[in-house]
């Protein structure tokens, strides 16, 4: 089976396990997307924060990561909020969450208790977040996560401070 077709096997294997209403079909496309780029794309400090939405080099600028000197520069990638953009952008077919970082794209949100695959999971607190991922299901979500890594699939639980679930449509 390729690739894609996992993806979308996962997709509606996920989407049964949630055991919530039916998906709406930009969030299913959401999760697709967000699976097919696993391994693709790896992470860089600012990545992904063009004009345009996608894969971009990163900046150095505000950088603190353990990896010395600061590879983002000359990396082509996303960092979380610049990932969790352009899967959106390709999903919705607009820049719905448009440019900034983590703080901004949640004020773009609403927050929701029983997250449906697609949504974003942030983590940090009110008005100072600092991570973002795709969430997919079953405790898990598909991120950017840091210096050295590839889009991934981690445990919501992979940060200790989880600020929430969002939703950008009713």
């Amino acid at each position: 089976m390729s690739v894609r077709t996992w993806g979308v096997v996962a997709v509606i294997v996920l989407g049964l396990a949630a055991g919530s209403a039916p998906l709406d079909h930009e969030l299913t496309r959401v999760v697709g997307i967000a699976y097919e780029s696993r391994g693709r794309f790896p992470y860089s400090w600012g990545g992904g924060h063009a004009a345009l939405p996608g894969p971009s080099l990163g900046t150095c600028r505000g950088y603190h990561g353990a990896t010395k000197p600061c590879p983002a520069d000359r990396t082509r990638g996303f960092d979380c909020s610049g990932f969790t953009r352009w899967v959106y952008r390709l999903a919705f077919g607009a820049d719905v969450l448009g440019p900034g970082n983590t703080d901004d794209h949640i004020r773009r949100l609403r927050r929701v208790r029983s997250p449906q695959p697609g949504d974003l999971v942030f983590y940090g607190r009110q008005n100072k977040t600092h991570h973002v991922g795709i969430y997919v299901g079953g405790g898990k979500m598909i991120n950017a996560f840091a210096t050295g890594t590839r889009i991934r699939v981690d445990d919501v639980t992979a940060l200790t401070d989880l600020l929430g679930y969002y939703h950008y449509r009713d």
